[in-house]
């Protein structure tokens, strides 16, 4: 399939001719001849000078909260906090960490080659990183909400609303280690919960994130096409208004 695109004054024409003979439906020949079309994948010089550095900052940004969350998602998984089933069965955290490092990839992969195709699926992907962001803050909140420790260090006395199930007394030996028992638990679980809150706060700082690689995005794009504009206008206009008269 062969792609062709004419320009005319706020009018963009695109000749597709697709192939017969191919086995792909037509909207994927229409899309692989935009995405191999020399239009889109070219590299864009003034997409370059409008986009800078930004997007390699953000990317390298992406990917820290992406390892952050591998890393800290296998800390809660290994803990044996409750409800591990839910990072067990779902594994939000390494999924999620792993999308966040393809965002981050995309964007440095979009400024060290700055072609519009890329510069599109690039705002493509960060506009569905809302989405995961937010559904990020979401899962972590309601891990934090439900979170408790299986192990446990056995008191004497279990308190089951009025009912009272009471043992025999313990040694001052043992009443002192489970009192330290229950002091480390209580440590913890205070530093697991202390994780979860960091993966929200990361999980926040990553929407953030996506919201502005997207802005970033689509101003370059924006801004790519009124640089080309500018570059491709009528001569006439770049004409000086004074002409030097000689007099002979």
């Amino acid at each position: 399939m062969s792609v062709t695109m004419t320009r005319a004054e706020g009018v963009t024409v695109f000749t597709l001719s697709s192939d017969p003979q191919s086995v792909c439906p037509p909207l994927c020949q229409i899309l692989k001849g935009l995405c191999y079309s020399p239009t889109c994948c070219s590299v864009s010089q003034h997409l370059r000078r409008v986009q800078g550095s930004s997007q390699s900052v953000l990317g390298a940004m992406h990917i820290m909260v992406g390892l952050l969350n591998i890393g800290l998602g296998v800390i809660l998984l290994c803990s044996g906090v409750g409800p591990w089933w839910e990072i067990a069965y779902t594994g939000f955290p390494f999924w999620l960490g792993g999308l966040f490092i393809l965002f981050g990839i995309m964007s440095i992969v979009s400024e060290k080659r700055p072609s519009p195709c890329l510069a599109i699926i690039n705002v493509i992907l960060n506009l569905a990183g809302v989405a995961f962001a937010i559904a990020a803050i979401a899962l972590y909140s309601i891990n934090l909400s439900n979170m408790w420790l299986w192990w446990s260090c056995e008191r004497d006395n279990y308190d089951y609303g009025y009912y009272r199930h009471t043992t025999a007394a313990s040694s001052p030996g043992e009443e002192y280690m489970k009192e330290k028992c229950f002091e480390g638990q209580e440590l913890v679980l205070m530093l697991l919960r202390s994780m979860n809150a960091v993966l929200i706060v990361l999980s926040v700082l990553e929407l953030c994130l996506v919201i502005s690689s997207a802005v970033l995005g689509i101003k370059s794009l924006c801004g790519s096409e009124k640089g080309e504009k500018k570059e491709t206008g009528d001569p006439e206009l770049c004409s000086p208004l004074l002409k030097e008269v000689t007099n002979k």
